[in-house]
């Protein structure tokens, strides 16, 4: 046993973390969350040891939530309904969520090549990976669906020269991704489409990416979406699916983590689940798997920097949205830094490609999975916005300056 909880709680509403005894780390959240107690001391250091003072036995609100919310939400996954939730979500603020991504505006895991890594560095790791694992080439079309603030999108058109589509269901994100594309000065290869997954134009593209947007899209549509980005992807090009996962088997702290997430956080995503599921449901949508990389340690690294963040911004954000969100917020950010570092949520890599008997399986050897090399930075961002091959020798690529 550490401190005592009584080291950390000041209780103003109840009497229950007083007598040493474990109760539902539920009870705690709302707790904390609706103002009734506050903690005191460092939060982090609290949390990392919540095993100490909670247990993960499910209270009366989780089994309320379960039938009146998640199980509709989990068979239904309407057009109107995931609108509804991805926009309400997503269009909270640019600066709600620029609190704690910082300048890339990029809410999906970083890579890192040191523990020294800032968060930029770790993002633009993740770009050029990307982009490497996807082997993308000048002139070719790439689709991003699930852009989030277009970073992707940009980048791609800026660094590589694509020409770049980005799909995303708020208007506030893709408001913003249109200036970083005028900015750019990439407009002529470079567009944002405000749309439901299901609304994009049947075209076909030579690249698509799909960073942890498919969560979204739910368990009961995930084989109907995986044949949807089939049918959108050329006959030679490459699928990359960034997705977050759960550890195989039952983890008690993963389920009430989990209910935490879907009722707070993300509500409507319902596809996290062990990598069986996605490598079967590409496989049965037509897809050879090439490579899976699990990069869940680089997750807890990611939110362990975005909860520094949203420390630093705690003024602002309750100035602007309150102690609620502010709570809740430094509860998801704290407690996911140790999920992922457990291993309980993780996140993969996969990428793949058509299983057709005359695609060209060569383009590989050479090759190697970027995760586990020190690859150059010649594609990487700088602080300014160029790129370090910019500066050190020409490119194929013209790239134009911010």
């Amino acid at each position: 046993m550490n401190r005592p909880i009584t080291d950390y709680i000041r209780e103003y509403q109840t009497n229950k973390y007083r007598d040493g005894k474990k109760m539902p780390i539920a009870e705690f959240v709302e707790d904390y969350i609706n103002g009734r107690i506050d903690v005191v001391g460092d939060f982090r250091e609290f949390m990392h040891n919540r095993a100490d003072y909670f247990d993960y036995t499910f209270i009366p609100e989780h089994y309320q939530y379960f039938f009146t919310q998640f199980l509709p939400e989990f068979f239904i996954h309407s057009k109107h309904q995931d609108e509804t939730i991805g926009r309400t979500h997503y269009n909270r603020g640019n600066d709600f969520f620029g609190s704690f991504l910082g300048d890339r505006m990029i809410y999906t895991s970083a890579f890192f090549q040191t523990l020294q890594d800032t968060l930029e560095q770790a993002q633009d790791n993740k770009l050029k990976m990307v982009c490497e694992k996807l082997q993308l080439k000048a002139g070719e079309k790439l689709l991003d669906i699930g852009c989030g603030w277009g970073t992707l999108v940009r980048y791609a058109a800026q660094t590589y020269g694509a020409d770049a589509t980005g799909v995303t269901v708020a208007g506030e994100g893709a408001a913003y991704a249109q200036k970083q594309i005028e900015e750019a000065g990439v407009t002529d290869r470079a567009r944002l489409l405000v749309s439901d997954y299901r609304d994009i134009p049947q075209q076909k593209y030579n690249k698509i990416s799909c960073l942890e947007m498919a969560e979204h899209v739910g368990i009961l549509r995930f084989q109907k979406f995986m044949k949807q980005v089939y049918n959108m992807l050329e006959d030679d090009g490459l699928f990359y699916l960034q997705i977050a996962g759960l550890k195989h088997g039952i983890h008690k702290e993963s389920m009430v983590w989990g209910l935490f997430m879907a009722k707070y956080i993300f509500p409507g995503a319902d596809a996290s689940t062990p990598l069986s599921f996605f490598v079967t449901n590409l496989e049965q949508a037509g897809f050879e798997v090439h490579s899976v990389e699990n990069v869940g340690i680089h997750y807890s690294h990611t939110i362990r920097l975005w909860y520094d963040n949203w420390m630093k911004n705690e003024n602002y954000v309750r100035e602007h949205y309150g102690q609620w969100w502010f709570r809740l917020w430094q509860v998801f950010l704290s407690w996911s830094v140790d999920i992922a570092a457990q291993g309980n949520s993780t996140c993969w890599q996969i990428v793949s490609h058509k299983n057709l008997e005359h695609f060209d399986r060569n383009r590989f050897i050479g090759g190697f999975n970027m995760g586990e090399r020190d690859f150059d930075t010649d594609h990487a961002e700088t602080s300014n916005g160029t790129t370090a091959a910019s500066a050190k020798k020409p490119v194929k690529v013209k790239v134009e300056d911010n």
